[in-house]
This record gives structure tokens, sequence and C-alpha cells, in this order.
């Protein structure tokens, strides 16, 4: 089944909407959403009731404020979702806290390096994400064993075990601009993992376009904020939407 997984952006405690990567701009989602007037966390979940949640925790990944500050809130979610989780996991240390307060640990290649990955998914098999960061075009990272083209670190990534792969294009991130159909299809076709997208969805036919390109799901909150993708999607799927429409 595609997965439509709900995105929160917390920074101290609210959830801000986020707009082409640019964090310092990011807002409270209640400012601009069409289907909640709150950004507590917890008061959305209830609302919504997204089966899955990207959490991006901007106090860790911005190194603003007490950087565990948000931490009691992600495990609450935690109980209420399945939740992955991306607060800029640098170290195994980073990957223990993550798991201690999620399902999930998200490593980034703009912050982890290939060595914390494979030692992560070693001891946590299932249980790490591994999200390719892309900016301006480039694959954000630190570490140079990480190779540039995003499908060599594809190659490196289909020997572990993995939970999914994430696709994370920040230029699009909050944009509503589309996505590169032909390179996601050869991104699918060369992993043997599932691969999420995030950025650029704009609509329930983009999510229909992506299922078709052997994408396994998507990372949304732009389109859910906005009312193009009904909330119904995170928890009844992408085809009982459909056939309900029909």
């Amino acid at each position: 089944m595609f997965r439509v997984v709900f995105v929160m952006d917390i920074f101290n405690h609210a959830v801000v909407l986020a707009k082409g990567g640019i964090r310092e701009n990011y807002r409270p989602v209640s400012d601009s959403s069409a289907v909640c007037k709150t950004s507590i966390p917890l008061e959305i979940l209830e609302f919504l009731h997204p089966r899955e949640v990207y959490i991006a925790d901007l106090n860790s990944l911005q190194g603003k404020g007490p950087l565990d500050i948000n931490a009691e809130l992600i495990r609450e979610v935690s109980s209420k979702a399945d939740t992955m989780l991306d607060f800029g996991v640098s170290s195994l240390k980073d990957v223990d806290k993550a798991l201690s307060i999620a399902g999930t640990a998200v490593i980034g290649t703009e912050t982890g390096t290939l060595a914390v990955i494979r030692d992560a998914v070693s001891r946590n098999p299932g249980r790490i994400s591994v999200s390719i960061d892309v900016k301006f075009g480039k694959i954000l990272k630190q570490d140079p064993e990480i190779p540039e083209d995003p499908f060599e670190i594809v190659k490196i990534l289909n020997g572990l075990p993995l939970k999914d792969l994430i696709f994370l294009d920040l230029d699009r991130v909050g944009t509503a601009s589309g996505f590169d159909p032909e390179f996601l299809r050869k991104l699918a076709e060369s992993s043997v993992h599932d691969v999420l997208l995030a950025g650029g969805v704009r609509g329930m036919e983009d999510l229909f376009a992506l299922d078709s390109l052997g994408i396994k799901g998507a990372l949304v909150a732009t389109a859910i904020h906005s009312g193009s993708v009904p909330p119904e999607v995170m928890t009844l799927g992408l085809k009982k939407v459909k056939s309900s429409d029909s």
C-alpha cells in the first residue's frame, strides 16, 4: 500500500510549516493551514489521525534552544502514531536517543556518515531510515565516503537492512512544485528498499503518479494543510479514497 506520511516540523513544542528548506522562515502551521487551527502537535494528531508521522526536530537540527526540549512531546506522539524521527543524527549515541523516543530513527546524509549508518543498522535492523538530502541539486553531506551520485548511495545501502529510503528534496519542500518522474522511477528501480519522496507533492494526482512510478510513499505537510490532499488519505490509503470519489 502506498504510504502517505504526515510531516510535522517541530520547533519549541509547536508545529511549523516548512518552505524551501529555509528553516529560519518557517512559521506556525496554524497561520496558514486550511484544515487545522492549532500548532500544538498532539491536538493536530487528534484532529487529523495520521497512521504515520515524520518528525523533524528543528531545535536539534538547528542547534537552537535546549536540544531536548521536544523529547517528551515526541515520545507522546510516538505513542499515538508510527513515528520516524529526524533530529540530525551524527553518532550512535544520537541513534540510541532517537530510538528511545520514536519507532524509527532517520539518518540524513546532511549529518550522518556511512560508518554510523552501517553500525546503526547492524544494531537496529528495520528501525533505521536513511534520507538522501538534496539542496540546489546537490547531495548535502559531511562524509567524503558518501558518493555524490544518489544512485551510488543506493547501491551501497542496498546491502543494509534499512526500514526504507527517503529522497528529501529541500528545494521543493513546502513549494508544491512537483518532481522529476524519470529520476524517481530510476531511483525506485535501483533500490531494494521502499523509496519515499519528501518535497514537491502538489495534490492527489501527484500521489497517484508516484505510486505508478514505483515510489512507495510520500512525506506530506503543505498538501494536507492546503486541502489539496484530504487527510483521510493518511488513514484509508490512496485506493480507498479513489474508489470513494468515483
